[in-house]
């Protein structure tokens, strides 16, 4: 079958890397021995791994901000010319992606907390977490905001 044996998705002419040295080995955690056999179960220590969640919450949450400042300026400057609109419409935009950050944030918190045995995967960004959290709660009060100001300063 074609794309299958040695070499299966290399690109030809490009030369295959060299295996890892003694010095990016790393070591395993432990080993114990299979009663009766020869054999034994080796656990690998696991490097820690960034959370998708807590970086999503982070991405989320300044993109909330980003879109609050559009809110706020069509609220400010184009009040009179239906700038109104245009706000009331960026700020369910910005609320969304506020409360997605809170969401995604929160469950990044709750998968950091979580206890991990020593074969799974360890989680970090618990400060990616509460930076996404608190930029998406200040990204939808922000648009809340704006859209606020936009009606008074078109009712004035």
């Amino acid at each position: 079958m074609p794309g299958h044996g040695p070499g299966w998705g290399m690109v030809p002419g490009q030369p295959v890397p060299p295996p890892p040295t003694d010095d990016q080995r790393r070591p395993p955690k432990r080993v114990e021995s299979v009663s009766g056999t020869p054999f034994g179960v080796v656990y690998l220590d696991v490097p820690p791994v960034t959370s998708g969640l807590a970086v999503g919450a982070l991405v989320a949450g300044i993109a909330s901000i980003l879109v609050s400042l559009l809110v706020i300026c069509f609220g400010a400057l184009g009040a009179n010319a239906g700038g109104v609109w245009a706000s009331g419409a960026f700020t369910v935009l910005g609320v969304l992606a506020g409360v997605a950050a809170i969401g995604a944030g929160l469950l990044g918190q709750r998968q950091i907390r979580r206890p991990a045995r020593p074969p799974a995967v360890r989680f970090t960004g618990r400060g990616l977490a509460v930076a996404g959290i608190s930029c998406g709660a200040a990204g939808a009060l922000l648009s809340l905001l704006g859209l606020g100001l936009a009606l008074v300063i078109s009712l004035a």
